[in-house]
């Protein structure tokens, strides 16, 4: 009686593809939670858990991304400096409109595991506020996410 082996994927069998996200008014956590799967190569039949499988994602428009319910309000970002009296805070709204690209990356990267291979992947992903990007050499191919936008 003869058993499969198990499929362990080597570098040579990576195939790494450049995917654009256009975020106009989608939920930003919806959003993020793709591009995390795809980041990590979870869409692939070669998965491994262990390796760094996943494609390279653009995300467009990180500015006009949406946040549902009261959360550009309520919702916060905190930081804190380490001395007393040294805390921080700023409004999901507030951080959205000094800087989009960095509310998207935070989002995304807080789906990623938390090792080496997190940060790994993290830097497979591009985010630009605006329609523009430098990435035009590589033909990025525009991912269809399954996500209903959230109507102004």
């Amino acid at each position: 009686m003869k058993r499969d082996k198990t499929f362990t994927p080597r570098p040579s069998d990576i195939d790494r593809k450049w995917w654009l996200v256009d975020a106009t008014d989608l939920p930003l956590g919806r959003v993020a939670s793709e591009v995390a799967h795809v980041l990590r190569g979870k869409h692939k039949p070669t998965f491994a858990p262990h390796m760094d499988m996943g494609d390279f994602v653009v995300i467009v428009n990180a500015e006009k991304v949406a946040l549902t319910g009261n959360k550009a309000e309520q919702k916060l970002y905190w930081r804190h400096s380490g001395y007393p009296g040294g805390i921080r805070s700023r409004s999901y709204g507030e951080a959205l409109e000094r800087d989009a690209a960095g509310v998207v990356e935070t989002a995304v990267k807080g789906m990623l595991p938390k090792n080496r291979l997190g940060r790994a992947v993290f830097k497979k992903l591009k985010v630009y506020a605006g329609p523009e990007h430098a990435h035009a050499g590589q033909d990025p191919q525009p991912l269809e996410l399954d996500i209903r936008k959230v109507e102004a």
